[in-house]
């Protein structure tokens, strides 16, 4: 079947392309509020743009006023957010960071997630989480119904054992993380497979051991 975007209305057009590119990496978002209150929220439309320099897009919507989210209004002003990958652990509170709160209440306090004090912006790190990219923003990008940032990585915070910081590979045996798949749908990351390099033999596919990426 062939579909026509010009034809449809936004809402269509964001059903089919948010049900259909999947899996997505979610960005759970720390920025600081004008009362220096943390907000916390999850992102789907998200992933990493490149290494020199390093940099993410964080794409956020706006309200149906037109208005700024928190997240996106926070980033305008402060120029600051810290981007966290979620895992099996904390992917219910992940979910539950999307819930409309006031503006003068953290989503970490609401679902039961902490901070720890990052190295060199002002948003916090959620302790939790198994990474963290503190990011300041690089350049921003806007759309009729959203504001698209991109952010430049300065730091990189990582649970204890999960990075090899000898051969600079991820011990990817202990990452979990879990991925949108549309709506309130999620994925987990457990069910992996190797593609072979063309040599013959089932060796070939084992090269690389899973948790030597």
């Amino acid at each position: 079947m062939d579909i026509d975007f010009d034809t449809l209305s936004a809402y269509q057009r964001y059903k089919l392309m948010a049900s259909l590119i999947v899996p997505r990496p979610i960005a759970l978002v720390t920025t600081l509020g004008p009362t220096g209150v943390v907000n916390a929220a999850p992102f789907s439309m998200f992933n990493m743009m490149g290494e020199d320099p390093p940099i993410v897009m964080l794409s956020v919507n706006r309200l149906h006023d037109g208005a700024l989210k928190d997240t996106a209004a926070n980033i305008v002003r402060s120029r600051e957010f810290v981007v966290h990958l979620s895992d099996e652990a904390i992917a219910e509170q992940m979910h539950r960071c999307g819930d409309r709160l006031p503006a003068d209440q953290s989503e970490l306090d609401h679902v039961g997630l902490h901070t720890v004090p990052s190295r060199r912006v002002a948003p916090p790190c959620i302790a939790e989480a198994p990474v963290a990219f503190e990011c300041v923003l690089w350049e921003t990008l806007e759309t009729e119904s959203r504001q698209i940032f991109i952010g430049r990585v300065l730091m990189l915070h990582a649970r204890d054992g999960l990075v090899d910081t000898d051969s600079w590979r991820v011990r990817l045996q202990d990452y979990h993380p879990v991925a949108r798949f549309g709506a309130s749908f999620y994925i987990r990351t457990r069910d992996r497979f190797a593609m072979n390099d063309g040599t013959a033999g089932a060796a070939a596919t084992t090269r690389t051991a899973i948790d030597e990426m």
